[in-house]
């Protein structure tokens, strides 16, 4: 996609514009799709242009006819979900999964992390305590997927070296399943390896949720459940199963989890 020049982060305005769009957004017959749409000016394709179109649909096709709903939100959100997922532009939980506004408190890391609570402060765990503490999900969703690069940076770093950089750093927290990963999968090659990890990372961050005791303590109440879920995007299949709290071991020197409830949609 070309993208309009600008000066600083201000889209420019080009001359000469024509935009496609229907006469009026608000007619349902127009039956508009505007994920096809463009706004074409010399040549460019105006970023903000197609934003507004897409704006302008949403409030016309979707707030407008609930309006009721969307103003209780307004007041308040009581969602039921939590998900943590990849900030990969290729996986939108609420595009895959259909959630819909007021339905999930949401947070997306690089690989869908969740670092123990030793580690320290991150935004990952201020997001969780928020929702476990103040909101009061009921459901805990890490969604992690295919042909992940944080999992292929957590698997080529080096073991004797310490993390240069700020992905580094970060995907660092995977290094358990890294290890895990490695002690399996020995005899498979990089790219086989990477798919294992990405489905143990997940495994051991919904082990990495149980070191907050606030967040174990609802899980020991049943008042709150732990679930994995995987999305293949080259097959377009879904993975879902369930932490069994009762089967893990969350000893920090020797971990070990069982998980319930699988189902895989395809």
């Amino acid at each position: 996609m070309n993208w309009v020049k600008s000066d600083g982060c201000h889209a420019s305005s080009l001359p000469s514009f024509k935009e496609k769009q229907p006469e009026d957004l608000s007619n349902e017959s127009k039956d508009l799709d505007v994920g096809n749409y463009m706004v074409e000016t010399d040549g460019y394709m105006n970023l903000f242009g197609l934003m507004k179109q897409r704006f302008l649909n949403f409030k016309n096709q979707k707030y407008i006819k609930e309006l009721e709903h969307f103003q209780s939100l307004a007041e308040a959100q009581y969602p039921k979900f939590m998900v943590i997922a990849c900030a990969d532009s290729r996986v939108c939980p609420s595009n895959i999964l259909g959630f819909q506004p007021g339905e999930v408190f949401m947070i997306r890391n690089i690989a869908n992390l969740v670092p123990v609570m030793k580690n320290g402060p991150s935004e990952c765990n201020a997001a969780l305590q928020f929702a476990v503490t103040t909101l009061q999900v009921e459901n805990i969703l890490v969604i992690g997927h295919s042909s992940c690069a944080g999992i292929e940076a957590l698997m080529s770093m080096k073991e004797d070296t310490e993390p240069r950089n700020f992905i580094h750093n970060w995907v660092a927290n995977g290094k358990v399943a890294k290890l895990k990963t490695k002690a399996t999968t020995s005899h498979l090659s990089f790219d086989q390896q990477c798919r294992f990890c990405e489905k143990e990372s997940i495994n051991q961050s919904l082990l990495n949720l149980l070191s907050y005791p606030w967040l174990e303590d609802r899980v020991k109440k049943e008042l709150l459940c732990i679930h994995g879920g995987y999305y293949n995007f080259s097959n377009c299949s879904f993975e879902k199963w369930t932490l069994d709290f009762k089967g893990c071991n969350v000893n920090e020197e020797r971990s070990s989890y069982v998980v319930k409830e699988k189902e895989f949609w395809s």
